[in-house]
């Protein structure tokens, strides 16, 4: 077996860093989208634009399995030193993704219905949405390629690719709306042809990146990469994950629905607040990603001190990542919320919910180190289990609290939720430990 780094801070800090980095870029492209379709002066530009994009990430968002089972998988198989099953785990999930993606492309007109369905929008914004899907829609295989390739690099300790994929995708579709919208006048189907080439150059890229895992023939030993029992593996953890998720978001989603009904005034500042809880969670990744490769990598060596060491010191440097935010919360937040809303009743009504804000990432700290542990463990089930456990209680505060503290009682309740899925996920993390032999 082949000799494996020893876990330090620094090799926590190499991993991370890149990855923060990396989703420093996600919320500038949103702002670039927005910013140059408004050049064209009309509001229905701008509603199609946000709409078309957020029901594309929402779908793709359901294959975001793929890039946490992978990492998994692929770090197990690496600290085991089997390379060939490195490289072979790679292939399937590349598999995966163009099957993924060329589905969504046949059943198009089904989903698109059903999206505009659930969110009816004027004959305008649609009809601009409709054209924006439809260009978009085509680089489905390539975009969900990637959350496979990133999975490859983060088990592989290389979340400087990762970093690198991301900026070469992000820049270059900021370039080319530029240029499509405002230099030829494409108006909203150059913002969606410019994504398209991004999404595929950014796959490319991805894939180039990963050549190490097409160097070996192992890649395209087909008796190897449908093994019978290695896809029952995979297929049951992408599921276990993907019920994992799909529980998350609906907690998330129900928060701004139930929150609507305190007003619109009410329901922006929870808007700009959730906004926190997102800058968080772009911060946490790169120590959770830390945490999936070098766990991973551990159990794949049946090394349990270095799965325990690994744990303790990743989930340091997620204290100390949470603590700081919530420090800079409490002394920026106020400035934050003015930078993101202009109108003084909404800055007034989120200053009063801004003290939820600053305790939400310590006690959101262990649920999102906690995910990244077990993600690289591959015990699906067990994040599953307590995701259902986690939401069940959330559903519970809601009723329980929001009749006597309203809002406050909405944001207690969204807390909990978390605080219940570190509890649950600490629990289950002796067993995660005897389990390896």
């Amino acid at each position: 077996m082949q000799t494996q780094p020893e876990v330090t801070h620094r090799r926590i800090l190499n991993i991370a860093l890149p990855v923060v980095l990396s989703n420093a870029t996600v919320p500038i492209l949103g702002a670039v989208d927005v910013g140059v379709v408004g050049q064209i002066g009309e509001a229905a530009p701008i509603g199609s634009v946000a709409m078309g994009a957020i029901i594309l990430s929402t779908i793709y968002w359901v294959f975001g399995f793929l890039r946490m089972g992978t990492a998994g998988l692929v770090g197990q198989a690496a600290g085991a030193g089997d390379d060939n099953e490195v490289s072979a785990y790679l292939t399937r999930a590349l598999l995966i993704a163009g099957a993924g993606g060329l589905l969504l492309i046949v059943l198009q007109p089904l989903i698109f219905w059903g999206a505009f369905w659930l969110s009816p929008a004027s004959a305008e914004v649609e009809g601009l949405a409709r054209e924006y899907l439809f260009i978009r829609i085509w680089s489905a295989p390539a975009a969900i390629a990637v959350y496979a390739l990133t999975g490859w690099l983060v088990a592989m300790e290389r979340t400087k690719g990762v970093f690198w994929v991301q900026l070469i995708m992000n820049g270059l579709n900021i370039v080319l709306d530029l240029w499509f919208v405002l230099g030829l006048g494409w108006g909203v189907n150059g913002v969606a042809v410019a994504t398209v080439i991004a999404e595929i150059t950014g796959a490319a890229v991805g894939i180039w990146l990963c050549r190490d895992a097409f160097a070996r023939l192992a890649w395209r030993d087909w008796a190897r990469v449908f093994d019978r029992s290695k896809l029952i593996r995979m297929g049951l953890l992408n599921v276990d994950i993907l019920i994992r998720s799909a529980l998350l978001m609906a907690i998330f989603t129900s928060f701004v629905f139930v929150g609507a009904r305190f007003g619109d005034v009410t329901l922006a500042a929870n808007e700009v607040l959730i906004q926190f809880t997102y800058i968080t969670a772009y911060a946490m990744d790169g120590f959770a990603f830390a945490s999936e490769a070098m766990i991973a990598r551990a159990i794949g060596q049946s090394n349990r001190r270095r799965v325990r060491k690994s744990a303790l010191y990743c989930s340091f440097w997620g204290m100390v990542t949470c603590v700081t935010l919530a420090v800079f919360f409490a002394i920026a937040g106020t400035w934050l919320i003015e930078v993101m809303a202009k109108s003084t009743e909404v800055q007034t009504e989120a200053a009063r919910y801004l003290p939820w804000m600053i305790i939400a990432p310590p006690l959101g700290c262990a649920a999102w180190m906690l995910d990244g542990i077990f993600i690289g463990a591959t015990r699906g089930k067990d994040m599953r289990n307590m995701m259902m456990i986690s939401a069940a209680i959330y559903v519970l505060a809601v009723f329980a609290l929001l009749p006597v503290f309203g809002n406050h009682g909405l944001w207690a309740a969204l807390l909990i939720s978390f605080v219940v899925r570190g509890i649950t996920l600490g629990a289950r993390y002796p067993a995660l430990e005897r389990s390896i032999s």
